[in-house]
């Protein structure tokens, strides 16, 4: 059971706080999405509490942004955009901050392929890069106790860090 104030990732909301948590055999969660324009509180049943997760601590948010130069991008494609898409919303809706890190990378990369192409990369390469990104920082700031724009600039970091030893 998660305690009150604590950081926790919600499968649809990302990253929320637990503001409260009600009793009784329909024990639910009140939780405040972070990061967002118009937070509303929302109702999450305890029973259902295996779906969230804690937020990453500092030490593995910094390694991951230490890690994000040797990652691999996603291989996986499909026969067509709909279904390529639903799998990585999935990815992003199920998987851990890693794994959306990762799938920031791997859209990055196939919008620049498309682009060296002198191709427009499909809208879902957008869709699914934006979801991924928003995510992945929302968790990283909150783990870090900092901005987006901060972890932004510490990614940065790491690329002209990798560029200059190569």
């Amino acid at each position: 059971m998660f305690e009150i104030g604590a950081y926790i990732v919600h499968p649809g909301q990302g990253v929320c706080r637990v503001e409260g948590v009600g009793e009784g055999p329909d024990a639910t969660y009140k939780l405040l999405p972070l990061g967002q324009r118009h937070p509303v509180h929302i109702s999450y049943p305890v029973a259902s509490e295996g779906r969230l997760r804690r937020v990453l601590s500092a030490q593995e948010a910094r390694q991951i942004i230490d890690d994000y130069a040797s990652m691999d991008v996603d291989t996986f494609t499909e026969r067509n955009n709909y279904l390529e898409e639903e799998h990585f919303k999935q990815e992003i809706r199920n998987g851990s901050c890693r794994d959306s890190v990762r799938i920031v990378k791997t859209f990055r990369a196939r919008i620049a392929e498309a682009q060296a192409r002198n191709k427009k990369p499909p809208v879902s390469y957008e869709r699914i890069l934006k979801q991924a990104r928003e995510r992945s920082l929302g968790e990283l700031s909150c783990a870090l106790e900092c901005t987006q724009e901060d972890v932004v600039a510490l990614f940065e970091g790491v690329k002209e860090e990798q560029a200059s030893q190569n």
